[in-house]
Formats: structure tokens, sequence, C-alpha cells
């Protein structure tokens, strides 16, 4: 489970990416995404009652997963990208 909780911190942190990529609609789908998340998780977590599969908060907590690891993918993208024209600026050679 420590590695489930990981991961949701890591998309929790995920829309402030977007808003730094300047996605702001993928930021509010993802902030969205993340309350069902959150809500999975806690069900799941503290009550005795498992969502089923495919409910809404299922959904919403594996969309959130997939969403967030999409924008890190893009913000690890963009920095190679940033550190790829600063060094074309300063032509030095690493």
């Amino acid at each position: 489970m420590a590695i489930t909780l990981m991961f949701m911190v890591l998309g929790t942190v995920t829309p402030f990416i977007f808003l730094y990529l300047k996605k702001k609609s993928l930021a509010a789908v993802q902030t969205i995404l993340l309350i069902g998340m959150w809500l999975y998780f806690i069900q799941v977590m503290f009550m005795s009652v498992v969502p089923g599969a495919f409910s809404i908060t299922w959904l919403m907590f594996y969309a959130s997963l997939f969403l967030s690891a999409v924008g890190w993918v893009m913000f690890i993208i963009n920095m190679v990208n940033t550190s790829e024209t600063y060094r074309g600026l300063t032509g030095k050679r690493i």
C-alpha cells in the first residue's frame, strides 16, 4: 500500500505541474479526478465496504493515476527540452 500512497502523493502534485506547463484544462481535470482518487482511497482503507470495480470512484482513481503519469512525462520532456535550449545558448558542451 505504501507504493500506492507514493503514487497518490505524486498525483496530488500533478495539477501544479500542469499549471507550470500552462495546461489549465488538464490541471482542472486532474483536480476533479484527485477528489475521486482520495475518496476511493479513504473508502478502501477505512470503510468496511469496498467500492465495486468500474464504480465512479474506481474510474476516477485509475484515471487520476494515468493522467498524473502523463503529466510527469510531459514535465520531464519539458525539462530536457529547456536544458537543451540553454545549453545551446551558452555554447558549452558537457
